[in-house]
């Protein structure tokens, strides 16, 4: 079978998320890892003919001056993760993959993300929206052609943005041309930009984070025009997965819940942008919307995010669950969990690059719904309950595998 070769333009490039996802593909290029944390290295995905780990070329946008060592060594004096071994021997790959990072786009951010750029993105500081997705296209279009690429999947793994004007999210994309070239300046956020350049560039895109992205009509008008795929929003990797497993389980023994209060505390660049108010209700709302949906009635929530700078990469989160039994009786579980923000985040990121371009490669195009057991607010799927997506992403193996066998 003839090689492929594949593009990941990573969105928030030099980032913790992205920087671990290179790491990581570098070290299972060269055997220097397993695959543990990896949800298409289970059994039943063997028969999908994936992508694998040497058929694939990083790139990406980023507002930072930086670099994948620079990172990786911050991820190592502050976490306390990664093999140094593993790091002086994957050196030369992170060094080649840098070569492939443009600067980002500053348009519509936020003054906290703002604040973090560097000289080579505040040169494109007064550009339009307009001049922004242009540029980013370009950006896009060149890498494929630099490498004779068979395709581009872009991944928004940047920090979470303010939330854009409500009216945004029931645009079309006539709404959507007329910001970008009218005479007012547009309120479109950074992370439609970037979809908007991916799409236009021929490309798939998934959108990691809480950020809008292209989770609104007029983006899927513009996915289906030129027939590529997209999905999102914000990665399931932590709390709110164990909400989407234990939920069911008060709904299905009908324990009624009282009250359940989540407490966050992570010190890493993205817990730094979320201790902004407006980049914070993004990204609590994200969290916060599931119960009502499982359980069927809003019980009393709270959801706090902090920024403890010495926590690292680490997050720790706390939940009380107060939950009424049989005779009215109160009772309460608790739960306490702890890991790594981008350790965890990594291998999905990796899972849904390797699931899009499968699905790529079966000519689909518009929301990838079946795959939406790995984000809190997934589009195109009303089933929140964490089995029930999962098994929606099986069905889906089991079809496709089907499918090559018939072939």
């Amino acid at each position: 079978m003839a090689k492929r070769k594949v593009g990941v333009w990573l969105i928030g490039a030099w980032g913790g998320v992205a920087t671990t996802v290179v790491v990581g593909l570098a070290a299972l290029r060269k055997g220097l890892t397993d695959t543990t944390g990896l949800v298409t290295s289970l059994p039943p995905f063997a028969r999908l003919d994936l992508i694998q780990w040497d058929e694939l070329v990083i790139g990406g946008h980023e507002i930072r001056d930086t670099s994948y060592s620079s990172e990786a060594r911050t991820l190592v004096e502050k976490s306390h993760v990664f093999n140094e071994k593993t790091l002086a021997t994957i050196a030369p790959q992170l060094a080649k993959f840098d070569t492939n990072v443009r600067p980002g786009t500053l348009f519509n951010v936020g003054a906290k993300i703002e604040s973090l750029a560097g000289t080579a993105a505040l040169k494109f500081r007064n550009e339009s929206a307009a001049q922004a997705v242009a540029r980013l296209s370009k950006d896009i279009e060149e890498f494929k052609t630099r490498h004779k690429l068979d395709r581009v999947i872009v991944v928004n793994v940047s920090s979470t943005e303010p939330p854009p004007p409500d009216d945004v999210r029931s645009w079309t994309w006539a709404d959507v041309k007329k910001s970008l070239t009218g005479k007012n300046p547009s309120t479109l956020p950074a992370s439609t930009i970037y979809a908007i350049a991916a799409m236009q560039s021929e490309c798939h895109f998934v959108n990691f984070t809480p950020s809008i992205g292209s989770d609104f009509p007029g983006l899927n008008e513009l996915a289906i025009e030129h027939q590529v795929l997209h999905v999102g929003r914000d990665g399931k990797t932590g709390e709110t997965l164990m909400k989407a497993v234990l939920a069911p389980m008060f709904a299905a023994r009908n324990l009624k819940v009282m009250s359940w209060v989540g407490h966050n505390i992570f010190g890493n660049l993205d817990g730094k942008v979320l201790d902004d108010p407006a980049n914070k209700a993004n990204k609590v709302k994200s969290k916060d919307h599931l119960l009502t949906e499982i359980l069927g009635y809003k019980p009393q929530t709270l959801v706090s995010i902090e920024y403890i700078e010495s926590m690292g990469d680490w997050k720790t989160a706390w939940d009380h669950i107060h939950f009424q039994g049989f005779l009215g009786t109160p009772m309460v579980l608790q739960f306490t969990w702890q890991g790594c923000d981008s350790l965890l985040a990594a291998p999905l990121v990796i899972d849904l690059i390797r699931l899009t371009e499968r699905e790529a490669r079966r000519g689909s195009s518009g929301v990838m719904s079946h795959l939406a057991s790995f984000f809190k607010s997934p589009m195109g799927n009303d089933e929140p309950a964490f089995a029930y997506q999962f098994q929606q992403l099986t069905e889906w193996v089991k079809r496709v595998s089907e499918e090559s066998n018939d072939e």
